[in-house]
This record gives structure tokens, sequence and C-alpha cells, in this order.
């Protein structure tokens, strides 16, 4: 952006060169632009304050141009990359400009133009990605009732859409996905539906025109149409895609040969997790947004960053394929039985990162270690494949992994043991592979001894002592002669320089012999540059056989670490059925147990058709959380074919996760702690089936006790009689517990815990049957409320429940009346209401509206 202020509007007024820049930034106006100069890349008027301001670097002048003096801010060439990856993590953009001109035959400035831009969601240098985890751009297109998500890792080629109808399964996406950068089309017309969230980006609207996405996803794959890939009814989707490819290509500014197809995921293929589960079980991320203390933090020691990416992947996207969840189960029960992790592991190590290798090898900015580690990789497959060659579940594996002989061959021959970092200095291509350019090296490097035999042979020609054949980089080579001597200089010496006591000379040999050896290493260097530019010629072609065999590798790697984990951490195979059933016997948290000091209490947990809900009582602190979210996190393991921590299990069907776990709220929406827990809960009556998984932890704790108290039953009502949901119902209501008396599919259980005078030992296993009591007042204690607040409590308590005993004596159970009218419940106005209302389409303060009416017509029915 060049406002007039910075820089006036009439280029002509300016010097050639900010002529030069300022019709470059025109074509860029709302990105940093670099402008290479010599060793520094430059930046100008108000990108200049920009990046002084985030780079914290000094911003200077450059003299004047159009009569104003220019604002400045650079960055050395040789140390751009620290500074990108800074601005890259801030969300911005940078368009790199290079140097594409000679400089010895430009008339004026050098030619230069933008080469690439780099933004954060197509990154591909090793120095800006975080290597473990993935780097997506994602296009989101909406077209009534159709969302449709095409999401690209550049990094890798990896391209996938989706398409659906529900905005809580886009939030989901988007928080599943965790793009780093967002495309939407200038036509979308809610944006709070994509959430706060930086790297957003705002692009034409003709861009998501479907013949238009069509034609270009048809080029870029060379297919007349796209029925091979499975994904011609997803209009809506193929939108965003070709927005996205489009938006690539612009950036790369070169052909993308490793996209090379496009995958459709299909929601009813995998386990869903809406966001607030994601967010919950803290697969990849903990709530406060670190790595620490997460389900990835525990499972994950594989040997590449490729395998750490993809088993991140899989926790984020649980599978269905009872199939495939088999044969990962059969393939890590074999790497257990044969003891093949200590074998597998230093090979894996020893591969590295494949699959982004071949990404920069594709867009042609593979450096020369990433060459050097190429080959490194070949020369582990012959034995990875030897290592898996009487390994039956891993024949499929074995067989997409491929060896690479003539291309270990030539990376052995072309590329030197230890490359420099760039090709820019050269050292990069081996002795022996050129010979004009081992000649021309010979060349350069011979110059010494050459300088030397001269020096030697005009010694003995001219009688002086004390002649000596000299280089600098000034005057060149010459031959070096005191003035005490001077007449013993012969004729065909050629006066060069004089100096106060020398006198420096040429003879027509060695200024032949200057010419050749001050040329040789531009000539060499330009040659090793062309020869690096053939090697990856040779190795494209390959391209497609070597992203089969990293997706295998990396797949490998996942089930390696999981077999490696499942030996470590005493986990067991689970059983998979058809079977409406969830049983485990001594299951633990793998993320809590890994954290205590102490032994982790295992606990056993029962659900199946006569048995669908567990309400569970208990203390704070008991273990209800824990319980529930240890549920969920081995049967999500379990759909991902990997161990669990327990004894045994044994899992059916599951469509979905939910967990309705903790309280925050949303101010930036105008949604309150109690609206967020409500919006939650709507999502899961909505949503859940009889083969979902929900946790619900304290629903209606955010209000009134009445209110928390009726909502919480018709709850747990709903999902225990109309949609028989897998549910884990925890809570503080203990009125919730008659359900169980009245709901054959409704079980009781419980946290106990033994209280010591004033203080209280939690037990943390689960007991069938309601608890006695919450031990509320000594949790505060261990939380250091003051003593004489806690005394006031107890008596207050005591006050309370004395109350409470004396008004109910010869009194029927509140509760039990309650349930009773809930029998006509269907028949009344407040149910023929909630029929009507449609929660999607409120905003929240008609939601809070609907409140206060619920409860009017309430009241209503309990008068009548």
């Amino acid at each position: 952006m060049q406002p007039a202020s910075s820089a006036p509007q009439s280029l002509t007024t300016h010097t050639p060169m900010m002529q030069q820049y300022l019709g470059l930034k025109a074509q860029h106006p709302d990105i940093l632009l670099f402008y290479r100069m010599g060793d520094f890349y430059e930046l100008f008027y108000d990108d200049a304050r920009k990046a002084a301001e985030l780079l914290d670097i000094s911003l200077t002048k450059r003299g004047q141009s159009a009569g104003q003096p220019i604002p400045m801010a650079g960055v050395p060439y040789h140390a751009v990359e620290g500074y990108l990856s800074r601005l890259v993590q801030l969300g911005e953009s940078v368009a790199i400009c290079e140097q594409i001109g000679d400089p010895a035959t430009s008339k004026g400035p050098v030619e230069r133009k933008v080469v690439r831009i780099i933004t954060p969601g197509t990154l591909t240098d090793e120095a800006l990605l975080n290597e473990r985890q993935d780097n997506l751009i994602v296009a989101v297109d909406f077209m009534a009732p159709h969302y449709g998500l095409a999401a690209m890792d550049v990094a890798s080629g990896r391209f996938t859409i989706n398409q659906f109808t529900r905005q809580e399964t886009l939030s989901a996406e988007l928080q599943r996905l965790n793009p780093a950068e967002l495309l939407y089309s200038e036509s979308f017309a809610d944006l709070s539906q994509l959430g706060q969230r930086r790297g957003m980006r705002r692009r034409p609207a003709w861009e998501f025109e479907f013949s238009t996405a069509y034609h270009l996803l048809c080029n870029q794959f060379g297919t007349q149409d796209l029925r091979g890939f499975g994904v011609e009814e997803e209009k809506i989707a193929l939108q965003a895609a070709g927005a996205l490819l489009q938006y690539v290509k612009d950036t790369q500014r070169t052909a993308l040969p490793h996209i090379q197809g496009i995958r459709l995921e299909k929601s009813e293929q995998m386990v869903v997790m809406d966001a607030a589960t994601r967010r919950n079980l803290e697969l990849t991320s903990n709530l406060a947004g670190g790595l620490d203390n997460t389900l990835a933090a525990v499972l994950d020691a594989t040997a590449t960053p490729m395998g750490s990416r993809l088993l991140k992947r899989w926790l984020h996207q649980p599978i269905r394929n009872k199939a495939q969840l088999l044969q990962r189960q059969s393939v890590i029960g074999e790497l257990l039985d044969q003891q093949l992790m200590d074998t597998l592991t230093p090979m894996l190590k020893q591969i590295g990162d494949v699959e982004r290798i071949l990404a920069r090898l594709a867009l042609r900015s593979a450096r020369p270690r990433d060459l050097s580690r190429l080959r490194n990789a070949f020369q582990q497959l012959p034995e990875l494949q030897a290592s898996l060659q009487h390994c039956e579940p891993l024949k499929e594996i074995r067989q997409a992994i491929r060896t690479f002989p003539q291309l270990q061959e030539l990376l052995e021959r072309a590329v030197v043991e230890n490359p420099p970092v760039i090709i820019r200095d050269g050292g990069v291509i081996a002795p022996g592979y050129n010979d004009d350019l081992d000649e021309l090296r010979d060349l350069e490097n011979g110059a010494t001894r050459y300088l030397e035999r001269l020096e030697v042979r005009e010694r003995e020609r001219t009688g002086i002592a004390t002649l000596k054949v000299s280089y600098n980089k000034v005057h060149g080579f010459y031959i070096d002669v005191t003035k005490a001597n001077a007449h013993l200089v012969p004729a065909d010496y050629i006066r060069r320089q004089t100096l106060k006591n020398n006198e420096r000379y040429l003879i027509p040999e060695l200024k032949e012999y200057e010419e050749k050896v001050l040329t040789a290493q531009s000539r060499a260097l330009a040659l090793e540059k062309q020869l690096y530019e053939d090697l990856l010629d040779q190795l494209l072609p390959h391209l497609s056989a070597l992203q089969i065999s990293a997706a295998a590798i990396a797949e490998l790697d996942v089930l390696n670490n999981l077999a490696e984990r499942a030996q470590t951490l005493d986990y067991h195979c689970p059983e998979l059925t058809n079977e409406p059933i969830i049983h485990i016997k001594a299951g633990r948290h793998p993320v809590v147990e890994q954290s205590l000091q102490a032994p982790f209490i295992a606990n056993d947990l029962k659900l199946h058709d006569e048995r669908h809900m567990l309400i569970i009582t208990g203390p704070n602190m008991g273990g209800k959380s824990t319980y529930m979210r240890q549920t969920a996190l081995i049967v999500l393991l379990a759909y991902i074919g990997a161990y669990v921590p327990a004894e045994a299990a044994k899992v059916g069907p599951i469509d979905r996760i939910f967990t309705r776990i903790g309280a925050s709220d949303d101010l930036a929406s105008g949604r309150s702690t109690f609206m967020v827990e409500m919006t939650e809960t709507a999502n899961i009556l909505h949503n859940a089936t009889h083969q979902s998984l929900v946790l619900m932890d304290e629903i209606g704790r955010g209000t009134s006790t009445y209110d928390g108290l009726s909502l919480a039953w018709a709850c747990a009502e709903q999902l225990a009689q109309k949609i028989r949901a897998y549910t884990l119902f925890a809570t503080h209501y203990f009125e919730l517990t008659q359900l169980a008396e009245q709901q054959p599919n409704i079980v009781n259980v419980h946290f106990d815990a033994i209280e010591h005078g004033d203080s209280v030992a939690f037990l943390h296993t689960v007991q069938e049957g309601a608890a006695n009591r919450s031990y509320g007042i000594q949790v505060a204690a261990l939380a250091g409320v003051p003593r004489a607040v806690l005394s006031l409590a107890r008596t207050k308590l005591h006050e309370l429940e004395n109350r409470d005993h004396s008004a109910n004596e010869g009194k029927p159970e509140t509760i039990t009346t309650m349930t009773a009218a809930e029998n006509t419940f269907r028949e009344s106005k407040l149910y023929q209401a909630l029929e009507q209302l449609d929660p999607d389409s409120l905003s929240p303060r008609d939601a809070l509206d609907w409140l206060y009416k619920i409860k009017e017509l309430a009241k209503t029915e309990i008068l009548e």
C-alpha cells in the first residue's frame, strides 16, 4: 500500500531505481516487498516503517526521490530466513524481488521481478516450518445450503475437499485443520462463521466460479474431468479448491507437479468430533494453547517428522473402516511379536522428512542438503525392506516402499558428502562427476602451485633472489622487485605499479594465466549451478513413485511408534465388535497417568443396550472428569487402530464423540458462559445418535438451581430415552440419581472419599450406586479458603440440611412430582413451543428471550 504521503503518485518524478521499485510495489500493494539490492533485501516507504516495527530493525533514509527523503529498512541476504520466519509467524506475507538481469549489460537499474510470494499457508522452506506440524492453507465457499472447504499442504502435496450443510461442521473442520491461512470469497456474507483467526484473505468472487475452478483443476491433474477422483458432485467444494489452487500458483510462481490429485473426505467414514470435543480432549494442544500434557505429547515418539504429522492427523480424524483398523492392529501386533521396533527406528531416523524434501524438489527450491538427505534415505530403503520381509501384515507397506538404486547412485556420484546449505557459493557437486567442472576447479586451485613454480624460474632467470610473484584482489597477479634490484629486471618485464621501495611488473605469460584463473571461478560456479538444476531434472520424473514411498514410510513410522508406545506404556489391543457395547477393564487416562507421581488408579466401564447412561456423582477432585475423558480417549485410540491404556477393551460401532466439559464464555460473540454451555448442549442433542459417545459434565450450573436441575434432567432423559447414546453424565445434582430408578437403561455410579477430621482423601475408584455427599467444603479447605469462611460454611450447611429435612417430612419428593408431570409433557404447550424452535437460527439475544419464554411456559404448565 502506497499512500500519497509516502510516495508521490507520478513515477516520472522519481529516480529510475525508485520507479522500478514503485512499479513492482503497485503489483503487490498489501504485502511487504523485499527488494534485492546487492547483499541486502531493502524495504522502502510504508513497508520500511512496518518492517522496522515488526522486526525491530533500524529505520533509515536513502537519499531523496521526488524531492523527499526515502524511508528505508533492510535485512542481510544471508540471514533473510530468520526475518521471514518472524514475519510469517506474525501473519504477514512477503514478496521476494530478485535481480534477473545482467548488471554488466544493463542500462539503468538491473531488471528485477518478484520470483515468489511467501505467505503463512504456502511455506515450504525448512527454516520457516515447524517440522512436526502440518502447515495448511484452506479455502471456504458458501452457496446455500452448502459449505465447501478445500485444504492443501503445499509442503507435502496433500489436497483434500469436503462439503457439508451445517455451520457447526465448518467450525469443527476449521478447528481440526487449524489453517495458517484462510481464503474466502468476497461474496461470503457472514464472516463470524469463520471465527477470529490470523491469515484471513479475501479473494475475488470470480476465482470461486465453478467452470474456472473445474478447468484449472483438470489442467493441474492432466485429466479431462474429475470423475476419477470421485468429486464430481461436490461443486461448492470444487469451487473452493479451484480458488485455493489459483492462489498457490500465484504465490509460488512455478508449476506444482507434486499436487497430483484431490481427495474427498466424507464424514460418514470418520468418527466425527466437533470443535468443543477436540478442545476438551486436548488431543494436540492443551486448553492454554500449548503442546504439553496432550495426547500427542504422550504418544508421539515417532522417528520422522512426516510420521509425527501423520500421527496427529490420525488423532484428529479417527476412521470407521473396521478392516483398515484391524489391519493397523495386526501390524502393531506383528511388530511387537517380532520386536522390530529397535531395528526399524534407527533406520527411520536416517530417512528423515522425505515428504517435504519432495515438495521442495517439485517447486525447484530444494537445497543441497535436501539432496544429501534424500541420498541418505535411499541408502536406508533396501535394509528397511529386508527388515519387513517376513512380516506378513506389513506386505502392503513393504510393496509401497520402493528402492531407487539409480537415483541413489546418481546422488552418491553427484553430491559431496557434506554439502553447504545453499548452492550460491558452489562446493556442492562432487569431484569426478563432471570433467569440465574438474578442469575449471583445477585451474582455480592450481594458481598457488603455478605462482610458486613461476617464482623459482624467474629468480633463476634474473638472478634476483628476493623476487616474489604475488596476487591481490585490486591488481591481480604481479612480479614484485625491490628498487635495489631494478637494474636486473629483464626487458620483457612491463611495469604495472611503482611503490616507495618496490616496483611491480607483468609478463605476457602471467597476464594470460591471470585471465584464465580469474574467469575460472565464475565459470565453475555457473557450471555447477547448471549441473545442480540438471540433477533436479533427473529426479523429477520419479516424483510420483517417491511420494508413494514417502507416504508408506510415514505410515510405517506411525505404526512402529504405536507399537513402541504400547510396549513402553503397557497398552493392550482393543476388540472392535459390531455389538452395541463399550466395555473397558482397568482403563487409564493416557495423559494424566504420565504426570502423576503415584500409580494411576484404573477403573472399569460398562455401557451396552441395557446400560446406556451412567449418572456419575461424587466430590470435586474425585476423578469424574478424568474418568469421562479417559473413556473418550480410549475409544478414540481404538478408532485409529492403536492399542489402548487398559487391560482389555471391547468397543462397538461409534459414529461421533461429543463432550460438554468445562466452562468458558465467548464475550466477543456476545455469549455468556451459560450460553456457550447451552449451545454446545444443543449441538449434542441435535446431532448425537444411538452410536455416539457423549460426555456431559455438570450441565446447568450456570443458572439458578431449579432451572439448572430441570435442564440437566431433561437433557439426561432425552439422551437416555430418545437418542439412546452412550452417555457419561457427571453431575452435582443428586436429584438426578433418581433417574436410575425410573429408566431401565440408566445406572448410577460414583467416586467416593474418606474423611479424616476436617480433611478428605479421594479414592478415585468408580463404585456402583449414587454418592451420598459432595465434600465441597473439604475441597475448599484444600484450595486454601480461610478457616473462618469454612467454619461459617459448615454452620450454614447444617442449617440448610436441617431445614430441607423438616420441610420435606411427610411430603412426596419434589423430583418425583416433577417426573410425574413430565409424563404428559409431550401434550403440553411448552413441548409444542420447543418443537417449533430452531436453535440454529437464533441470535444470542433471541436465545436469551426464548429461555425466559420457556421459563414462563413452564411456570404456567405447573400452575395448571
